[in-house]
């Protein structure tokens, strides 16, 4: 195939996809379902080409997928479609190595796991439960401020972005909130002991 072959096909293809994309915005499922298709294999290169390692691509490609999705409004028809299509999916590779390398830096290869107690020192039952009461106890203990804050972050696991917006908190505020409700909790457990 030659160059100018290989670029028509290539200005042919973002012509095409810029139609369908637009077409997608006017609310086209069709047009939007063939886009899809269209650009799945291609991303599959893309992601493959700059990650390496086969096992992740797809999931990379899952989330480019549904970041596309999600911002598909911000497309702007006067533009061309590829580099907004290769932005969003730098950003997505680019997340998906971040927490390669978040997860590798605290990861450990062990050929046996060790036992974290010998049989008879396990909890029972009731340790557990004492233990979850204890825990209760000194949460219901820290003022209003610090209670709402671990419960959102650490009991139903938000973010601190998400906390700060469901609080109209500051990230820096909720982050000195969140150290003093634990101090203060580590302070009345060590208190019940």
């Amino acid at each position: 195939m030659s160059s100018s072959n290989s670029s028509d096909d290539k200005v042919a293809r973002e012509a095409r996809w810029q139609e369908l994309m637009r077409a997608a915005q006017d609310g086209d499922d069709a047009a939007y379902s063939r886009l899809l298709s269209e650009l799945l294999p291609a991303l599959r290169r893309m992601v493959r080409y700059r990650w390496r390692n086969y096992e992740g691509a797809e999931d990379i490609v899952q989330d480019i997928l549904m970041s596309l999705h999600s911002v598909r409004h911000t497309y702007d028809p006067g533009r061309p479609f590829m580099p907004w299509l290769v932005t969003i999916s730098s950003r997505r590779i680019a997340d998906a190595a971040r927490r390669a390398s978040s997860r590798s830096a605290y990861e450990t290869t062990v050929e046996t796991m060790p036992e974290t107690f010998a049989g008879d020192d396990a909890k029972n039952e009731q340790d557990t439960s004492d233990d979850q009461e204890a825990i209760r106890v000194a949460l219901s203990g820290l003022p209003e401020g610090q209670r709402q804050v671990i419960e959102l972050m650490k009991i139903q696991g938000l973010s601190l972005q998400e906390a700060s917006a469901h609080t109209g908190k500051s990230v820096a505020s909720l982050k000195v909130t969140v150290h003093r409700a634990i101090k203060a909790m580590r302070q009345a457990l060590e208190r019940k002991t």
